[in-house]
């Protein structure tokens, strides 16, 4: 059984900050911890734009505080996020998500993350390869 409070992560290894300081990621579920999946607790800024494309990863993201939109770039449709939205980026899209307030999303992934990824140039998390402990 693995058991994880947020409060414990917060300051650690499992707190991720990118240089745009746009967000941060409390990386709750990693690879390493066999589930098949990473489940990650995000605050994205109010006021940031960020664009992002998981070429090589699907997620599915369920807002649970604050409110922004997410552009899909193919269709350029853009869609509201607030408490109790979800998206799933199930075809790998490549989409900008804009934060009106400070948003509180979780985010799942498959593959599963390792834990100290940060988006390259092309809005992507590289797939890592890591040993099961």
């Amino acid at each position: 059984m693995i058991v994880r409070k947020l409060d414990k992560i917060k300051g650690t290894e499992f707190e991720v900050t990118p240089e745009s300081g746009n967000w941060t990621s409390h990386r709750l579920l990693l690879k390493k911890d066999g589930m098949g999946f990473s489940m990650h607790d995000t605050i994205i800024r109010a006021g940031t734009e960020t664009r992002m494309w998981y070429k090589n990863h699907l997620e599915a993201v369920y807002c649970v505080a604050g409110t922004g939109t997410i552009e899909d770039l193919e269709t350029s449709s853009i869609h509201d996020i607030e408490d109790g939205v979800i998206y799933a980026l199930d075809k790998h899209d490549k989409h900008i998500v804009r934060a009106a307030t400070d948003l509180r999303l979780i985010c799942v992934f498959n593959p599963p993350l390792t834990g100290q990824e940060v988006h390259d140039e092309e809005g992507a998390y590289p797939l890592v390869a890591e040993e099961q402990n």
